[in-house]
């Protein structure tokens, strides 16, 4: 009785810790994009003359980004373990490599942005060598707006055809995953604005999740 008692419990905690760190991820990476889009010009070839009056709002979005991603590395783990046997070992394996490789792009790309602005920190009120600073800023936008977008693409593709087979999220969610997954991965540094498509998405599931499991 006990045993049974336990297994239905954990059945019903799992999608809730899913949805809890798919929410707080999604939020925590919105906060993050919006803080970046109002502090940094458009052009990645711009002068660091915003800097001064944009530092410390940049640092608080890119310190946001190691908690989004531990969150994120949470809801990876929960929804696998909701999964359970009925995992298929292809699209778990693409499901659980994408989501890792999305992670670590995201986490090069700020520790290479804030390298490069910790050198305004660290001499306030110098210019940075623009040779560095284009470097940096250069190489951080490649990243999220060319690679990271197509991993966010992968996993999300991934996700929705899980979901498929498990049903585990209703149709119309799945369409519209697919829908979006093509817009990411048909992303080649087109706009920057794309990439907020993907924690917007997981907060859409993650809602959908919660307010399914609350209902049982």
């Amino acid at each position: 009785m006990n045993s049974q008692f336990s297994s239905t419990k954990d059945k019903l905690t799992t999608p809730r810790a899913a949805a809890a760190a798919g929410i707080l991820f999604s939020v925590l990476m919105i906060v993050s994009l919006i803080l970046i889009w109002i502090s940094i010009p458009p052009n990645p070839q711009d002068e660091t003359g915003w800097l001064p009056e944009s530092w410390d709002t940049i640092s608080l979005a890119l310190t946001l980004i190691p908690f989004a991603g531990i969150a994120f590395l949470w809801f990876i783990g929960v929804v696998r373990d909701q999964l359970g046997q009925s995992e298929d070992k292809f699209f778990a394996t693409a499901f659980f490599g994408s989501g890792l490789l999305l992670l670590a792009m995201w986490f090069v790309s700020a520790g290479v942005a804030g390298g490069t602005i910790s050198l305004y920190g660290a001499a306030e009120g110098q210019m940075i060598d623009p040779g560095l600073y284009n470097f940096g800023r250069s190489v951080t936008f490649t990243i999220m707006n060319l690679y990271a977008s197509k991993m966010a693409g992968v996993f999300t593709l991934t996700t929705c055809t899980l979901s498929m087979r498990s049903r585990i999220l209703p149709r119309w969610m799945i369409i519209l995953g697919f829908v979006l997954a093509l817009l990411l991965l048909l992303n080649f540094g087109i706009s920057d604005y794309i990439a907020i498509i993907f924690p917007l998405w997981i907060l859409v599931i993650s809602i959908e999740i919660l307010i399914t499991n609350l209902k049982r």
